[in-house]
């Protein structure tokens, strides 16, 4: 005979967190629920164990800086499920739930025959985590193929929808890393896929993986295929070394400074962007620094991606932050450019 689930069911106490961060840190929370129900997420929230207590909601783990142990409650984000919602004349309609892997939901939508996603091929994470920080890549941003999203309100505990405006998208950044910071637990998001596809094949090394393999009119899984391969040569997998992704945004500067810059530094990589100003390659300014497959102590940039700090063994959440800090004022006393990181700073070393 079942029985209506409990917190008791769901809450555990002095759990590990190695394995649910991909920088491999060490650090345990003092309270843990992996949450696939509204029912079950009421059920742990109403616990008077844990009343008072901060919350921390976590996907993959991919964006996080476990800079120490948490002393409340870690609600791992475990809403599942995938389908077609709805279908015009334009576009398809397509919702995953929050806990579902991000690589493995967008290269079902390509072989179901829903194009749009394919720039965002093999980006670590989950797709609740996806609109929290408008991953991007590749001359794509999550937020242009974004419709809507359910989220739970942990203080007020109802069910709210957000439109693309309530998001209030921009670079790498959200309503839900601002104003709404640790506020939501989203549960599902909803993708409008245009019918009418165009390949996006600005970047660099996109064009020259597919003019390798002789392809000039990509299909929606062939550019998901060479993103894919891009992605395998220059950045480590999580799987083998621990890490973070790119670890620094790349930074947005007037036109005047850039104008500065590209003449002190002629090779200087730079986009235009829609406001006037210039976005920078945070990668090339952090390898110009020197730091590319440099170390400090454990933790070092990987020696094929200056962007991406990685975790050479048994580093702590100080050890990155360390590593971090050195990085950012290197780049700053070479460039007069600050550098920003991306992954979100959890607990205190």
């Amino acid at each position: 005979m079942s029985h209506a689930t409990t917190s008791a069911d769901l809450l555990r106490q002095n759990v590990a967190l190695d394995s649910f961060n991909t920088l491999r840190l060490p650090a345990r929370a003092a309270w843990f629920a992996a949450v696939d129900s509204v029912d079950g997420l009421r059920a742990i929230l109403d616990d008077p164990r844990i009343q008072g207590l901060p919350r921390l909601v976590i996907g993959g783990g991919s964006n996080l800086v476990l800079a120490g142990d948490f002393p409340g409650l870690v609600l791992h984000v475990a809403f599942h499920g995938r389908t077609r919602v709805q279908e015009d004349a334009e576009a398809f309609y397509i919702r995953a739930g929050g806990g579902e892997n991000w690589h493995d939901f967008v290269r079902w939508t390509l072989e179901m025959g829903w194009p749009g996603l394919e720039n965002l091929s093999l980006i670590p994470g989950t797709v609740g985590a996806a609109p929290v920080q408008n991953i991007g890549a590749y001359g794509l941003e999550m937020a242009e193929y974004f419709y809507s999203l359910r989220a739970y309100d942990l203080e007020t505990g109802k069910t709210v929808g957000f439109d693309k405006r309530d998001c209030a998208f921009g670079y790498r950044d959200s309503f839900f890393k601002q104003a709404g910071k640790g506020r939501y637990l989203i549960a599902a998001v909803t993708f409008r896929l245009p019918k009418k596809w165009k390949p996006v094949t600005g970047y660099v090394d996109v064009s020259r993986e597919l003019e390798a393999q002789g392809i000039a009119a990509p299909t929606p899984l062939q550019l998901s295929d060479a993103v894919i391969a891009v992605r395998r040569r220059k950045l480590p997998d999580p799987a083998e070394i621990g890490n973070a992704g790119s670890f620094f945004k790349n930074p947005v500067v007037s036109a005047e400074d850039h104008a500065r810059l590209a003449a002190a530094h002629p090779g200087l990589p730079s986009y235009p962007q829609a406001d006037g100003r210039m976005k920078l390659a945070a990668g090339w300014l952090i390898e110009q620094a020197g730091w590319k497959g440099r170390r400090l102590g454990p933790v070092g940039c990987y020696e094929k991606q200056a962007l991406v700090l990685v975790n050479h063994g048994g580093a702590t959440g100080a050890d990155v932050l360390a590593a971090s800090v050195a990085v950012r004022l290197d780049v700053r006393a070479r460039f007069g450019v600050d550098l920003e990181a991306e992954p979100v700073f959890v607990g205190s070393a």
